[in-house]
């Protein structure tokens, strides 16, 4: 079947009540037959439940669905994205070992790796994400992981998962993906080499601003490591949120196809407006690494980013003249959403930092939602007449 069938179609074994959805296994603990049973599940002999904390019928369900999908041999659920990279450093970093990513990611993200990696005697590089040249050369002896996100957030900067995966062989390096952005129906970064692909749950996956989630998926060994760290340390998803996100799974497709449309559509519409410097989209041609987003994505996703040429003080009165879309910290919403990354999620870095990774005073990042397409551009043109 096909990965977008197989999301729909997976689905815990049915109880003596025959239901068509899965049911909620809202329950901390599972029990069993005997002392032999339980022996053998703390012994990790079978697969029986123990605690959920470890595993629960939902969680396994929806990170069954996430397997199909990205193509990965196993798959382990957490209560947030950020614990969902955290665990995928933690887990495989150890005193000592270097970490190389690319520059321009998540502000909490981070915030991880420059403050609390080096707690822990890791070293960490950054290189650009637009800049494959420099790559090579950033990698040190004691490297042992490559982290990135493409489409990169907020800045739609791309890299070339082909590259960088064959780099990452080359050296016998972790390729870890942040895949958030682009969802695992518009892009794949395991068939290109990607040992680990982690997503924050609560954005494109749950897709109507709900609930939290995050989960790391790709080859088994190494998703071992991360279930036995996570099984110790608890940031586990809860069952119902895991029952709402595999449920959300089985609409992502259609879902980010009209995303994507509309994000295109608003993309070409405001691209030469007189108030807007420049303007970043995967699938217009004016992006600089327009052909890396045609090679290894499906569509250009539901991301747009501009920069006002007025700057902050721009910036702030665009966000409040917008009358429909919403002032919000999430992204991936059936709403449209609008964020000044310099005074939210991106303010704890310096204002170096911000310039190094291209998140200048007058940016904006736009989460085009499912709304018709033209009553988002009209609330985007009002306020940009205001600002």
């Amino acid at each position: 079947m096909h990965p977008t069938t197989k999301a729909i179609r997976i689905q815990t074994e049915r109880t003596n009540e025959m239901e068509h959805a899965t049911p909620m296994f809202l329950t901390s603990s599972f029990c069993f037959d005997n002392a032999e049973d339980m022996r053998a599940a703390f012994a990790d002999e079978t697969d029986d439940n123990i605690y959920s904390r470890f595993s629960n019928p939902n969680v396994q369900e929806f990170t069954d669905k996430i397997c199909a999908l990205e193509g990965a041999e196993a798959a382990f659920a957490t209560a947030s994205g950020m614990s969902a990279v955290f665990a995928s450093f933690m887990a495989l970093l150890k005193q000592g070992d270097h970490l190389l990513a690319c520059n321009s990611i998540f502000g909490s993200t981070h915030t991880i790796i420059t403050k609390y990696l080096p707690k822990y005697g890791i070293e960490y590089s950054y290189v650009s994400a637009d800049k494959p040249g420099e790559w090579a050369a950033a990698i040190k002896p004691n490297t042992k992981m490559i982290y990135i996100e493409t489409p990169t957030n907020p800045g739609l900067d791309l890299v070339d998962l082909e590259m960088v995966g064959r780099l990452a062989k080359e050296h016998n390096l972790i390729l870890n993906v942040d895949n958030c952005f682009a969802t695992p129906v518009i892009q794949t970064p395991i068939q290109y080499g990607a040992d680990l692909v982690v997503h924050s749950a609560t954005k494109w996956i749950d897709g109507q601003g709900r609930v939290l989630g995050g989960v790391i998926a790709g080859r088994k060994d190494l998703i071992k490591d991360i279930y036995l760290f996570c099984r110790s340390t608890g940031p586990s998803l809860s069952p119902f949120n895991a029952w709402v996100l595999s449920k959300s799974l089985e609409t992502l497709d259609v879902r980010m196809e009209r995303h994507s449309n509309n994000a295109f559509y608003l993309a070409e519409k405001l691209e030469n407006h007189p108030k807007i410097s420049w303007l970043k989209y995967p699938f217009l041609p004016s992006h600089p690494q327009y052909a890396i987003a045609r090679k290894q994505m499906q569509s250009g996703g539901g991301i747009v980013c501009f920069e006002l040429a007025g700057g902050l003080d721009s910036g702030r009165k665009f966000l409040d003249a917008l009358k429909m879309l919403s002032l919000t910290a999430n992204l991936g919403d059936t709403r449209s959403i609008a964020s000044h990354p310099a005074s939210t999620t991106h303010a704890k870095l310096t204002e170096a930092e911000r310039q190094a990774v291209n998140i200048t005073p007058g940016l904006i990042r736009i989460s085009v939602g499912l709304e018709h397409r033209d009553d988002v551009l009209n609330d985007i043109l009002q306020a940009l007449e205001l600002c």
